[in-house]
């Protein structure tokens, strides 16, 4: 199946040009104020352009837009009732921009204050977005990258947490909609699925998309029929970067340091592979098992552990046809932390560390291609191309003081203790290939058709483990227990996907009314090839050689010592899973306005198929090894939009969806983190069905600004968890441990210009507020086999309901933003986020007919407050400067556990995991030509 997506791929290669592109047009907005008034908006005035019958009328906020606007230099005429008409002159329109003209009216014409025009991306501008989710259909909100960039963001991860209701995990690196995570979660990028990076996660981590590649994020937060069904907490969509303007060249560098990594900055710690890396790219060049003796295995300095970014955008208009833009960006980025780490099982401790520290280098490579050409102003074409390479190299370090305890390594009276260092590299390189098209049939017909052809390659080429025993007196053992305690293991992921969609709108009468039938469908083909291989090193005897100390573990893994019999070489069988998901849907969407009213209902049928075959070591082998999972259903949806005035909407949103199982949630391939800590599959696993029931109110009080209030429930059947499981300590899985869930939540959102520049002082202030609040439980439930047998409970410590796994009661956002609209203009921008506690794994019973006795309870991850600050400056029409610092209150992480000892009876909550991950101070320049 892959060599036949291949040559189809090759087929298609030389019709690179032919996609989707920005549209040829670009779009003049603005806000037109009234002199008389003391400038208060103006409403229904007429916005005309010369010689044309095209134009506007200004809505009650004194808002309008004029859209498909051929490139050009426009004069406007602005008239209404009683007041001196106005014409501008010089209005130009670039391709996908938006020309903003701001301005007022009056009795007396030469009264009237100065024109402000300003064009800016279209993406990039927050009225044209405020306008986008003030007109659409569904619940939607978007972020541009000229609004983030005001906020010091740098990845798409942390650009999703600014919008209401999304938080993000610390401790899982997962994002979180309305208390919902990875899983129930869907991304795309230009309304394409992109594949994930990780074997841990459904969807790509968004911190590999920096900001300079895209235009704005959206988040759907209730669902059409033109989206996958498998989400239920909202489609993440990447809009990327296109040509603004005839042309761009821009020049970018920035520095800065980790304060935390500031403690270490004289002994940083790399991996041993770092002499395999070349400007962030791995390549071994020799088999891993002969990595053993002829590679290093103790930690490398590195020289100079600061923060740096270089970044080049170019990009050029031929006419109104052809339009490239190629924009590129290497980033490396530290990080250091130390902290507590605890384990327990069945309420016992059994791994205890103090110094469990952790030195993390992160290099990203990223470049995008995007290529339009307009064959007409009937057809437009586009192709995207996306290269992403994050290279990532962690040391990990517990139990150097002489204080570590692991579980059976050694007995009491041997008064020795634990150290564990774990080394590694994971490289992703991801290729998306996209191509687009729009074509107007007729007025009244517009077709628009999608391709995606996407390949990762992911893996730990070489990872590097070694577990001592020590007394803190010098001397020193090799850990004995399991045969793989000293080891170097590889893991590879490779990825490729064949996507696609179409879709036909038919406008009903009159173009400019909302009555159009969408009708089109989707398909996607994404397979997997995962491989995995352990080789692990032991004595032939107990103390037959002992490092000298645990920075010098090269010198007794010898080429030597293997061949005169000292140590041996354990393997492990390789360990492989083969996956497929073919999902093939239709869609159909009727949308009817009737006065301030206007319903949209669709409906979708899908038909998901996923396979999974393995051979893990793990795995009875009694057991099947393949399992096959089909899903047929028709999902309805429908959202209506009740706009009572210009300035206010009413939305009522109401859909069912699916949430599949993901390879890495069915495969029983069993992953180990740096801590010990098993993750492993469930093949039992089935799918959750969904209810999504939402309700919102949006307040547009002037140009800008917005109020909104949403209310919304969803009901899961079969949620799928993160589970504690049963057996030895730290073992997680995944299961439908409840009957259902039920998530009751309420949204507040304001963007409000405090001081806005028509000002005598030229300065807006904004301020953006949201909070999310949020109630959610499940009934955990007992498992029956078909003859009505006992099977197993997922209830424990008296418990039959728990919070839904990810969810954080409360969520606040909010960012405070001062800027100056001279010709050097300053920005500065305060930005605080909260989450709440959330659960980071439910908890279970260690013995089945003792469930409130024996158990593990849920393992909480606690709220914290973050705080990000960036002072901006321009200088002339090329220079720009960036003053930022991240998380500059570097609050503690922490992840708590209940537990009930055995000895006392008495429940006490302990802290497991407990590090911060430091503030990021860094100075930016910017150079446009």
């Amino acid at each position: 199946m892959r060599s036949i997506l291949i040559f189809i791929f090759s087929l298609l290669f030389p019709t690179v040009l032919l996609a989707q592109g920005p549209s040829p047009s670009g779009m003049i907005a603005g806000k037109l104020t009234d002199r008389e008034m003391n400038g208060e908006p103006l409403p229904f005035a007429n916005v005309i352009i010369k010689g044309s019958s095209s134009g506007a009328t200004t809505d009650l906020n004194g808002l309008f837009k004029i859209e498909d606007v051929k490139p050009g230099v426009y004069t406007l005429t602005i008239s209404f009732t009683g007041y001196e008409s106005r014409e501008i002159n010089n209005v130009e329109v670039a391709a996908g921009k938006v020309t903003e003209i701001n301005t007022e009216l009056g009795a007396s014409a030469a009264a009237l204050n100065e024109v402000v025009i300003t064009t800016v991306s279209r993406k990039d501008s927050k009225i044209a977005l405020l306008l986008e989710q003030k007109s659409a259909v569904n619940i939607k909100e978007s972020i541009g990258a000229q609004e983030l960039a005001k906020m010091g963001v740098s990845d798409v991860a942390k650009a999703t947490t600014r919008i209401s209701g999304v938080s993000g995990s610390e401790a899982s690196g997962d994002i979180f909609v309305r208390g919902l995570g990875d899983r129930y979660l869907y991304t795309t990028m230009n309304n394409l699925p992109i594949p994930s990076d990780d074997v841990e996660r459904k969807n790509i981590d968004l911190g590999l998309f920096s900001t300079g590649v895209i235009q704005d994020v959206g988040i759907s937060k209730t669902w059409s029929s033109f989206n996958s069904a498998d989400q239920a907490s909202g489609t993440i969509d990447i809009s990327s970067r296109a040509l603004s303007g005839a042309s761009e060249l821009e020049l970018g560098i920035k520095a800065g340091i980790n304060t935390n990594v500031l403690d270490r900055y004289e002994n940083f710690k790399l991996s041993a592979n770092r002499s395999d890396v070349t400007l962030g790219f791995y390549n071994r060049d020799i088999p891993l098992q002969d990595a053993l003796n002829n590679q290093g295995w103790d930690p490398v300095k590195d020289e100079m552990p600061l923060n740096r970014s270089y970044s080049f955008t170019a990009g050029k208009g031929f006419g109104d046809r052809l339009r490239l833009l190629f924009t590129g960006s290497q980033s490396t980025s530290y990080e250091y932390n130390k902290g507590l780490f605890r384990e327990y099982g069945s309420n016992n401790l059994y791994d205890y560390f103090t110094d469990a520290e952790e030195f993390s280098r992160t290099d990203n490579t990223t470049g995008l291609l995007d290529a339009s050409l307009n064959l007409n102003s009937n057809h437009q074409v586009r192709y995207v191309g996306l290269f992403v390479n994050k290279l990532t190299d962690e040391v990990y370090e517990s139990g150097r003081n002489a204080e570590g305890v692991v579980f059976e390594e050694t007995n009491t009276a041997e008064d020795l203790n634990q150290f564990i260092r774990d080394q590694n590299i994971t490289q992703t390189r991801l290729f998306v290939h996209q191509f687009h098209g729009k074509h107007k049939i007729n007025s009244n017909n517009h077709l628009e058709w999608a391709m995606g052809y996407n390949t990762v390659d992911a893996g730990e080429p070489n990872r590097i483990r070694n577990e001592l025993n020590l007394d803190g007196e010098g001397f020193i053992q090799l850990g004995r227990t399991g045969g793989f305690q000293q080891r170097k293991s590889t893991q590879q992921i490779e990825d490729a996907e064949f996507n696609g969609l179409i879709r036909d709108k038919i406008t009903f009468s009159d173009p400019e009314t909302a009555r159009f039938l969408e009708v089109g469908g989707n398909f996607r083909n994404k397979q997997r090839d995962f491989y995995s291989r352990f080789f692990g090193v032991t004595e032939t005897s107990l103390n037959s050689v002992n490092p000298p100390s645990p920075d010098d573990l090269s010198s007794i893994f010898t080429t030597a010592n293997f061949e005169n019999g000292i140590l041996r070489i354990n393997r492990l069988n390789p360990e492989i899973y083969e996956a497929e998901l073919q999902s093939y849907s239709g869609f159909a969407t009727l949308n009817y306005d009737i006065g301030k009213w206007n319903f949209n209902l669709g409906a979708r049928y899908q038909r998901d198929e996923l396979d999974v075959a393995w051979a893990v070591n793990n795995y009875p082998s009694t057991l099947p090894q393949y399992v096959n999972k089909k899903y047929n259903n028709l999902y309805p949806a429908v959202n209506i939009k009740y706009s009572p005035s210009e300035r206010s909407n009413l939305r009522f949103a109401g859909s069912r969806t699916i949430t599949l199982p993901e390879f890495k949630e069915v495969a029983p391939f069993e992953y180990v983190s740096q801590t010990g800590q098993v993750t492993r599959g469930n093949p039992a696993l089935e799918a959750s069905k969904n209810l999504n029931l939402d309700l919102k109110y949006e307040f547009f009080p002037s140009n800008g600004q917005l109020i909104s209030f949403a209310g919304f429930y969803k009901n899961i059947q079969d949620p799928i968890n993160k589970v504690l499981d049963r057996g030895a300590a730290g073992r997680l899985s995944y299961f439908n441990a409840g009957d259902e869930a039920n998530i009751y939540g309420i949204e507040l959102e304001t963007r409000l210009s405090l001081i806005d520049n028509e000002d005598p002082a030229d300065i807006d202030l904004d301020l953006s507020l949201n909070a999310t609040r949020m109630w959610h439980s499940q009934t955990l439930k007992d498992v029956y086999n078909e003859n009505g047998s006992f099977v197993r409970t997922f209830r424990y410590n008296n418990k039959e309901e728990v919070g839904l796994q990810g969810a954080s009661d409360w969520i606040f956002n909010g960012s405070l933003s001062l800027s100056t609209a001279s010709e050097s203009p300053w920005n500065i921008t305060l930005v605080g986020n909260y989450a709440s506690d959330k659960i980071y794994a439910l908890g279970a019973p260690e013995i089945q007919t003792q469930p409130d006795v024996f158990y593990n309870d849920e393992i909480i991850e606690k709220g914290f407050v973050t705080l990000d600050a960036v002072i901006s400056k321009g200088f002339g029409d090329h220079w720009s400067f960036k003053l930022s610092g991240e998380n500059l209150l570097n609050p503690e992480i922490e992840r708590i556990q209940a537990i009930r000892p055995s000895s006392t009876g008495i429940e006490k909550v302990q802290s497991i995991r407990s590090y911060t991950t430091g503030a990021v101070l860094s100075l930016g320049i910017g150079y446009s030509f």
